[in-house]
């Protein structure tokens, strides 16, 4: 038995932090729908988004909320892992943009290119580019 794994990222700000990933990988919004699209949504609360679907680096899924009265913490690190190095460092560097390297991406002793860095959002990334004798 199989599954697919997607990230839901509750946000401060959903339409802005889906905005910079999908520049910032090559992304595009598929979707949004505001919490004011539900009946007896307080007014305060019309215009944030309930739920916004987008895809990022090649295909893959992401979705969004901002947070709903009371909020949320959070606490997550996403992965890429390209099959290109060029690719790989240049989702690195767009997501340092505001953001904070806490690990350069470079050539690891085990064989593989890693690096870690928290977007301007607070959200933690890791990109990997995987080399041929690691695959």
């Amino acid at each position: 038995m199989g599954a697919q794994l997607t990230a839901y990222v509750m946000s401060e700000n959903a339409r802005e932090q889906a905005g910079f990933y999908a520049q910032a990988l090559g992304g595009e919004i598929l979707s949004t729908m505001t919490f004011g699209q539900m009946p007896g949504t307080p007014e305060e609360m019309g215009d944030k988004v309930m739920h916004l679907a987008m895809t990022v680096a090649g295909g893959n899924m992401l979705f969004f909320s901002d947070f709903p009265p009371g909020g949320y913490t959070r606490s997550i690190s996403l992965t890429l892992t390209y099959d290109d190095e060029s690719e790989a460092r240049d989702a690195f560097a767009a997501l340092s943009d505001g953001g904070e390297v806490k690990y350069p991406l470079a050539l690891q002793p085990w064989g593989a290119y890693y690096g870690e860095v928290q977007d301007k959002f607070g959200v933690s990334w890791q990109i990997v580019k995987h080399t041929a004798s690691n695959e």
